[in-house]
């Protein structure tokens, strides 16, 4: 069967140009705007309780941990439910993570931005919750100097 859409051209698109197009998005009470950010930085917004949220990330953190890429897989800031023993029983890759907490001169921002800054981790996942459009600006800056990938995860 032949597709009536470019090679290049998915679904999603056809759907996008029809709300950037209207001066109106019916998902938001005002006009569009559009916010892009590089795709070097990633957000995951899961609701619901906590161990139940962690348990849908264990195989996104579980590729991660395999990643090819020599460098690290960093865990800044994550839950209390998110310890070592949680990471080995989920069977990921312990050689190959950095588990951080911000101290108290420093916070997990700053933290997150360092990280990404020196390229020594391919992936730096954060749980910043509340963050402006200027701070998701500033952590996929970060990640495109280290050359790496900045994923935040809210928890709801």
């Amino acid at each position: 069967m032949q597709s009536l859409l470019p090679p290049d051209h998915g679904q999603l698109p056809l759907f996008h140009d029809a709300l950037v197009q209207s001066s109106l998005n019916p998902f938001l009470a005002g006009p569009a705007q559009a916010v892009t950010l590089p795709e070097c930085f990633s957000e995951v917004i899961l609701n619901g309780a906590q161990d139940h949220c962690l348990h849908l990330l264990a195989p996104m953190l579980r590729e991660l941990s395999d990643e090819q890429d020599p460098r690290w897989l960093t865990l800044i800031a994550p839950p209390t439910l998110l310890t070592t023993k949680w990471l080995r029983s989920r069977d990921l890759n312990l050689n190959r993570i950095l588990l951080l907490q911000p101290r108290q001169s420093m916070q997990a921002l700053e933290l997150a931005c360092e990280a990404l800054r020196s390229g020594k981790s391919h992936t730096v996942v954060s749980w910043l919750h509340g963050m402006k459009i200027s701070e998701k600006k500033k952590l996929a800056l970060a990640a495109q100097t280290g050359n790496a990938q900045s994923l935040n995860i809210r928890l709801g």
